[in-house]
């Protein structure tokens, strides 16, 4: 499958490469849902390949995406609840020093 390039694998998950919470935007994404640090990204980034999970979410905006992919998973609660906090890294969001 092609990348469609948006956006919700750069906001859903968490990346612990780039210290990103779960359910907040990355930093690098620009508002044209590309990446900003695209030839420097991390390898988890490098690495991944759009499959069934981007047929599953297809939704007319960056944010319904988002929330299918969360709902798929059983994550809404705990990205609302770190979004509530308004953590911006996964460690504050965790409770980490």
């Amino acid at each position: 499958m092609e990348c469609t390039r948006c956006g919700a694998c750069c906001v859903a998950p968490d990346i612990a490469a780039l210290d990103k919470p779960l359910g907040m935007r990355c930093p690098h994404l620009t508002v044209d849902n590309l990446c900003s640090v695209y030839d420097r990204r991390p390898q988890v980034c490098r690495s991944y390949e759009p499959d069934e999970v981007c047929r599953l979410i297809e939704a007319p905006t960056l944010e319904e995406r988002v929330q299918k992919y969360l709902a798929l998973f059983g994550l809404t609660a705990e990205a609302e609840a770190t979004r509530q906090k308004g953590c911006a890294s996964m460690r504050r969001a965790r409770g980490e020093p």
